[in-house]
């Protein structure tokens, strides 16, 4: 089984990629407070794809507040002639769990999308 359930804060702002007219992949940091006594704190990096991936960079900004639900992903790839590999986890339901900064135009939308 693999499944991953978090709920945190985006580090940084969406970056929406585009392949062809269909497929879109946005990604963002996640901090997620571990909680207790010495409360520390975990880093994330998290894909999404598709219209969710659309509707994530269109309403979510750097601090604002998500929950969600994914899988993790070990990938591998070359650059430069240096291996490197990283896990991410890649979510198909994000909810948005805070409203918009003020002042940024946009309302709360409470968003749950399943993406198969």
């Amino acid at each position: 089984m693999n499944s991953v359930n978090l709920i945190g804060n985006l580090t940084t702002d969406v970056e929406l990629r585009e392949f062809g007219e269909e497929k879109r992949l946005a990604t963002f940091g996640l901090a997620v407070d571990r909680g207790g006594k010495d409360a520390e704190t975990d880093f994330f990096r998290i894909a999404v794809w598709d219209r969710q991936a659309q509707l994530c960079s269109e309403y979510l900004a750097k601090g604002r507040r998500i929950g969600l639900e994914g899988r993790l992903r070990y990938r591998t790839w070359e650059d430069d002639g240096q291996k490197r590999s990283a896990v991410e986890v890649v979510a198909y339901r994000v909810e948005f769990l805070s409203p918009p900064a003020a002042g940024s135009g946009g309302e709360v939308v409470p968003f749950e999308a399943a993406v198969a």
